[in-house]
């Protein structure tokens, strides 16, 4: 599944792939394939990711079509 909200993200503070790869430390090919959801990123490089572009791991790494976490206690 691409990750359309990693690459509108990264545009919008208006940094190209390589700009983020160098600020992460990855290649250029790494935040290519992440964006492309050819490859999963380990926690450590998402949280990266989020720092260098101020969002959440919810922001840019939850997936819409997933039920959100079940609370076990009733309210």
């Amino acid at each position: 599944m691409k990750n359309i909200k990693l690459k509108m993200a990264r545009v919008e503070k208006d940094l190209s792939q390589e700009e983020l790869a160098q600020i992460v430390g990855v290649s250029r090919q790494t935040i290519g394939l992440i964006e492309l959801g050819k490859y999963n990123p380990s926690l450590s490089l998402c949280v990266a990711i989020c720092k260098a572009l101020s969002r959440t791991l919810n922001d840019l790494f939850w997936e819409e079509d997933e039920a959100p976490p079940h609370n076990s206690i009733d309210p």
